[in-house]
C-alpha cells in the first residue's frame, strides 16, 4: 500500500493535579487492569483501537518487542469490558519524575458513540494519578498525553471535557498510509 504526505497537528495535553479530573457520567463499563503482560492481547488493543486512525508506528514489532514494552516498570495496560467483551483501553508510560503519560487510549470502533470514550478516561485518569502507589515509583505529579488530527473527532473534546489542558501544539508533515490499514494490518 502507498504512502502519502500529509499535514498534522498534534496537541499535547496534561493535568497537573488529580483535582484537574472532571468526571464524565458513568456508562456500564468495567475497566480492569491487565496485570498479566501479554503481548497478544496488547497488539489487538492497539491495532483494534489505532489501526483506523494511522496507528503504525509498532507495526514491525516482534513478540520480544512487545514483551519488553510490556515488562518497563510501571508500564500498565487498562482494558474496558462491556458485558465481558473489550471494548478499548488505556495504556500508561510512567517516567521517573513521576509524569504518566497515557500513551495509548481509544475504544474499538464498534463500541464508538455510546457514551463509553468519558467514563473510560475518567477511569483511566484516575488509575494513572495512583500509578506510583502501585509500583515502586515516585506519586504521580502530572498525567499527560498527545492526540493529533489523524485521531477520532471525539478524541480532543473528550480529554478537554475531562479537564485536561493543551500545552503545546506542533503542526508537521508526515508520511502515513493511504487509507488506514485497519484492525488487520496485512489482511487484504
Amino acid at each position: 500500500m502507498e504512502t502519502v504526505e500529509t499535514e498534522i497537528t498534534t496537541w499535547y495535553l496534561e493535568q497537573t493535579s488529580p483535582d484537574d479530573l472532571v468526571p464524565a457520567r458513568p456508562a456500564a463499563l468495567e475497566v480492569v487492569r491487565a496485570e498479566v503482560p501479554s503481548p497478544e492481547l496488547s497488539r489487538y488493543l492497539y491495532f483494534g483501537v489505532g489501526g483506523d486512525y494511522n496507528w503504525s508506528d509498532r507495526l514491525p514489532w516482534n513478540y520480544a518487542d512487545w514483551a519488553e514494552w510490556l515488562a518497563r516498570p510501571g508500564a500498565e495496560t487498562w482494558v474496558a469490558y462491556d458485558r465481558g467483551t473489550p471494548a478499548g483501553y488505556a495504556e500508561f508510560s510512567p517516567g521517573p519524575d513521576g509524569a504518566v503519560e497515557i500513551i495509548c487510549f481509544g475504544l474499538l470502533s464498534s463500541f464508538t458513540g455510546k457514551g463509553f470514550g468519558g467514563h473510560l478516561l475518567t477511569e483511566a485518569v484516575r488509575r494513572a494519578w495512583t500509578v506510583g502507589d502501585r509500583h515502586d515509583l515516585p506519586a504521580t505529579s502530572r498525567v499527560w498525553l498527545h492526540t493529533c488530527s489523524l485521531d477520532g473527532p471525539a478524541a480532543l473534546p473528550n480529554y478537554t471535557r475531562r479537564g485536561f489542558r493543551v500545552y503545546d501544539t506542533k503542526e508537521s508533515v508526515e508520511r502515513v498510509w493511504e487509507r488506514p490499514l485497519g484492525p488487520w494490518p496485512g489482511a487484504f
